[in-house]
């Protein structure tokens, strides 16, 4: 695999490597002068001793300036490691014969997030190594293939059986709340919109919505009340969107695998894709869950 995710001392840390045909010398140029990291880096940085300045260009999806972050360690031309707000990147460059190995590891804030960080990186490598190299870079535009592979890889696309009813918590990556929840509900709560449930559920009446943060209803089996389901949104800025879905006294394999569906059209749609119920998906997922 290009990336390992590892848990160090509580924390998630993603690890990547990068042969390049280059000295230390020259790849060290390359990543830590700002003119050069304007190249590849996903902001623009400003260094004025240890203090750091990060600034996103407006192309951005970010709803935040950058925020600021410190230098950590210089010992040129080996390891260059600074903080980025809450995240800590480390460079650590290692001679060959042909060049170096880049080792890059980036200690984030929450594990939800190492989906759509870790294409975000390897794209930032690709671009660092066309810079190195001398040649045009273009990156990659379609990116829900790529969140969508390392969030099964690292598993941060699976449900939790609890005490209280199963759970799901979901990066949305940098998605507004305010259209989070129009997709969610297509302009409506007032009853139970028809994205807010998944085709094996009967939705009872919407006991809470508070746009654009919760959508909570009842469902039903034989026409009875058996609890709630609860969509919950947080965002915070430069972390991005989550939603935390839980469906009250529901147990079992088959209540994971539908929700874990629902959840990955969601996703899709969130993207600008859409995309049909998979019943081979929901039985491919009923088995995984049952273990």
């Amino acid at each position: 695999m290009d990336v390992e995710l590892r848990m160090i001392k509580g924390r998630p840390v993603l690890r990547f490597e990068r042969e390049l045909r280059h000295s230390p010398e020259k790849v060290w140029r390359v990543v830590t002068d700002p003119s050069e990291m304007r190249h590849w880096f996903p902001a623009e940085v400003e260094l004025d001793g240890r203090k750091m300045r990060f600034t996103f260009p407006e192309a951005a999806p970010v709803d935040a300036d950058g925020g600021e972050g410190e230098l950590i360690e210089s010992d040129p031309p080996k390891v260059f490691a600074f903080r980025w707000e809450q995240d800590v990147l480390r460079f650590e460059l290692l001679p060959r014969e042909d060049g170096c190995l880049l080792v890059l590891t980036v200690a984030v804030t929450s594990r939800l997030s190492v989906g759509r960080d870790t294409p975000g990186w390897i794209g930032c490598l690709d671009a660092l190594e066309a810079h190195a190299d001398g040649r045009p870079f273009e990156p990659v535009t379609d990116h829900l293939p790529l969140i969508e592979h390392y969030v099964r890889e690292f598993g941060l696309d699976l449900g939790t059986d609890e005490p209280e009813g199963v759970r799901f918590v979901r990066d949305l990556v940098w998605a507004p709340l305010d259209d989070v929840w129009r997709l969610l509900t297509d302009g409506g709560a007032d009853t139970v919109p028809a994205r807010a449930a998944h085709p094996g559920l009967t939705p009872g009446r919407v006991t809470k919505a508070e746009a654009p943060r919760l959508l909570e209803y009842e469902w039903l089996r034989d026409g009875e009340p058996q609890g709630v389901v609860r969509w919950e949104f947080e965002h915070v800025p430069l972390q991005g969107t989550t939603v935390t879905l839980t469906q009250e006294n529901a147990h079992g394999p088959e209540a994971l695998a539908a929700w874990h569906v629902h959840l990955e059209l969601f996703f899709a749609a969130i993207q600008g894709v859409e995309r049909p119920w998979s019943a081979e998906r929901e039985a491919e997922l009923t088995r995984h869950y049952t273990g």
